[in-house]
């Protein structure tokens, strides 16, 4: 499957529901003190997905449109966050929103920068940011080292990850400063974690794009390696997977 394809996750929308990171709260508070968000900012949150990072958004106030180009992530978006009244669900991919010129104060973007096409999604957001706005690109780094299990699982998604190693190059290319640019930008870092039985690990790598999917291959000799790791390495059945949050953020005018 090409690497931009906005269907990469139409088949792992359960488990990407159920077994992805949230997002650390402390993200809001940082967009408030830094970049003068209040609960009068209206919000693009581009590549919503199925609405994780949107929720903080919406708990903390603000009007949202969740622009989502895949039909599946996307209805479940809508279903995940159907009871905040201030949710806009918009069917339209980065490069070309559908929301009107100057209409938002601030564009979010998580877990998704590294598959638009840059050049025509900055254009495109410069037109829907209102002057002053803010771009404010995030992702959960999943940490390869550090721990037992941090590093038997990096082994793991490299042995049996179908295209691992190009959606890494990908995202090692265009994250935070590459895509900025020549905008300036700042970054600030949080620890975030989750604490995962058996069940919610398996779950957590069948949500990623280039894991083999249960009926190929590779998925039952995958599967049972993560066993293996996760018995070797739970305390009290659990395993810690933990995260750098890496939060960008900028004005698009020079």
């Amino acid at each position: 499957m090409p690497l931009n394809s906005t269907q990469r996750f139409s088949s792992r929308v359960d488990t990407y529901t159920r077994f992805r990171p949230s997002y650390p709260r402390e993200i809001v508070q940082i967009l408030e003190r830094d970049c003068g968000l209040t609960r009068d900012s209206v919000i693009a949150d581009i590549a919503s997905g199925t609405g994780i990072f949107t929720r903080l958004l919406l708990e903390s106030g603000n009007r949202v449109y969740g622009v989502e180009p895949n039909a599946e992530m996307r209805r479940a978006g809508e279903e995940f966050l159907a009871k905040y009244p201030k949710f806009t669900s918009v069917n339209a991919a980065a490069e070309a929103t559908k929301l009107s010129g100057q209409c938002v104060d601030f564009i979010t973007v998580a877990q998704a920068a590294h598959w638009f096409v840059r050049e025509k999604a900055m254009p495109e957001f410069q037109r829907i940011l209102r002057p002053g706005g803010y771009l404010v690109l995030i992702w959960n780094d999943r940490k390869m080292a550090g721990s037992r299990f941090s590093e038997e699982y990096e082994r793991l998604v490299e042995t049996y990850g179908t295209d691992y190693s190009e959606v890494q190059r990908l995202g090692r290319t265009i994250e935070g400063n590459e895509f900025f640019r020549e905008f300036k930008c700042q970054k600030r870092t949080l620890a975030n974690y989750q604490e995962l039985d058996y069940t919610a690990v398996e779950g957590r790598l069948l949500s990623s794009s280039y894991a083999p999917e249960r009926g190929e291959p590779s998925c039952a000799p995958m599967l049972a390696e993560l066993r293996r790791i996760f018995d070797d390495c739970q305390e009290n059945g659990l395993v810690r997977m933990e995260y750098d949050t890496n939060i960008y953020f900028g004005k698009l005018s020079k």
